[in-house]
């Protein structure tokens, strides 16, 4: 994806449902819990993190035991520090206080606790792109030096995969033709970014590398679900008895579920799509434009999938009466620029939600060129009486107009070569007629025909004529 993308548009939760998933994910909680049991008498060692006699009395406050208590209680620590919840006061004493946003917890806005969870997200994402520690400290190098090359480990490179990892993740979950709220399975995702598109039969040096994939992510994912991210089911241990053997990819999609599960969480969505929009991608969300205008909202869902369209222009219509609403949306559907066609499906399919008390819109404009064709359209569907036929002359540039607008929406679909042929077969001289249609976009719409109608001769007829209205138009 470059950053000019424009993503499928994210369904958010209410900011206010968002916050209290981040109040209730383990790595803020902890990290709440431990600034406010601190006091004037916590200490902290030169890097910030709790000296290690009181590590035993932080992990207690969190209610951890075992082995691994310590460790967990020094990284919610650190994460106390990093969103700054916890202050260092006096770096020479290692003295520290509350933090200034540890009261955005309980007092903030949604918003102000959003953006502490955020900077967790931040420092856990940060964590996830590094080594095992163990690895660091053998690694070490003379005078206290990580040696990288010893590693095997390039940070950015490993910061870039996991970024592609989750941003894979994020399109299955706001696309269409995606598993949306349903898990997906780790061997998929991994292959989503090893993979190439188009590979037939991927090779055997292929399938080690998503090998090798899965079980960084087994890793990966394991961190980011205490942050709330995702909801993950590991790698089944079973899999993985033999320590010097990585397990290959599932055969059966019957035990596809063994070899890991994740779904990204509402909260998860919401973090994704800000890191998004950090990054100059075009990451809409449903509602953006319900406080815009009708040519915004005409704009703006153009590239939409048709239910993101659906659900963002009932938002729209909510906040509008159906009378305002038609007039805004057909005035706002006028125009000769190559959106135009899209925007005016765009317009009728927003029409299509409105009722009967739009009738006098679409009667206003049943004698304009561009908006007589379709206001006729939508007073049939509805009932209405007294409807005049429409002039040939606006049948076919409504027809022009409409193939257009599915070229801008589909491209070559199989909806539209079906619209392509039932035209040619309905209307007898269709091409002999249709070429003189004075729209912008008669010749491109006579040459997407020419390539999609399955009957050559039928083909070449939109060809010549395609061939006849560019000349027409001086092109």
């Amino acid at each position: 994806m470059s950053d000019s993308s424009t993503l499928p548009p994210a369904r958010l939760r209410p900011e206010a449902e968002l916050a209290r998933d981040a109040l209730s994910a383990p790595v803020l909680a902890r990290a709440a819990r431990l600034a406010r049991w601190a006091d004037a008498g916590t200490r902290v060692d030169a890097g910030g993190g709790l000296v290690e006699e009181q590590l035993p009395a932080a992990a207690e406050q969190l209610g951890l035991s075992g082995d691994d208590a310590a460790a967990h209680a020094s990284e919610a620590w650190r994460i106390a520090v990093d969103t700054g919840l916890v202050e260092i006061t006096d770096e020479e004493t290692g003295t520290v206080a509350a933090g200034e946003d540890l009261a955005l917890l309980t007092g903030g806005s949604p918003q102000d606790v959003l953006g502490v969870w955020l900077t967790a997200l931040e420092a856990v994402l940060a964590d996830a792109s590094v080594p095992d520690l163990d690895d660091l400290v053998d690694a070490m190098a003379e005078g206290g030096e990580v040696d990288l090359s010893s590693l095997d480990w390039d940070p950015e490179a490993e910061s870039d995969f996991l970024d592609g990892v989750l941003g894979n993740l994020y399109l299955l979950t706001v696309g269409e033709e995606g598993p949306g709220e349903a898990p997906v399975p780790l061997p998929a995702l991994a292959a989503s970014v090893i993979v190439p598109s188009d590979m037939g039969e991927p090779s055997n040096e292929v399938l080690e590398q998503v090998s090798d994939a899965m079980m960084r992510l087994d890793d990966q994912f394991r961190l980011l679900e205490p942050v709330g991210l995702v909801e993950y089911q590991p790698v089944d241990e079973a899999l993985m008895a033999d320590a010097d053997e990585e397990p290959a990819a599932p055969v059966d999609e019957a035990d596809v579920t063994r070899y890991g599960m994740v779904r990204l969480t509402p909260l998860g969505l919401y973090g994704l799509r800000a890191r998004l929009l950090d990054a100059g991608f075009e990451a809409p969300a449903v509602g953006d434009l319900s406080d815009k205008g009708a040519d915004a909202l005409l704009d703006g869902t153009a590239p939409f999938p048709p239910a993101a369209a659906h659900a963002e222009t009932e938002l729209w219509l909510a906040g509008r009466s159906p009378l305002d609403a038609a007039r805004e949306l057909l005035a706002a559907a006028r125009g000769t620029d190559p959106g135009a066609p899209l925007r005016r499906l765009r317009c009728q399919q927003a029409l299509s939600l409105v009722g009967a008390e739009a009738e006098p819109a679409l009667r206003e404009v049943l004698d304009d060129a561009e908006l007589g064709g379709l206001a006729r359209v939508w007073l049939t569907e509805h009932g209405a009486r007294d409807v005049p036929p429409p002039p040939q002359e606006m049948v076919f540039w409504l027809t022009i107009d409409t193939v257009a607008a599915q070229l801008a929406a589909e491209g070559n679909s199989e909806e539209l070569r079906a619209l392509v042929e039932g035209l040619a077969r309905q209307h007898s001289g269709f091409f002999d007629t249709v070429w003189r249609v004075e729209h912008p976009a008669t010749p491109e719409v006579l040459e997407a025909m020419g390539r999609l109608h399955p009957d050559k001769k039928v083909a070449k007829e939109a060809r010549k004529a395609a061939f006849k209205a560019r000349s027409q138009q001086g092109g």
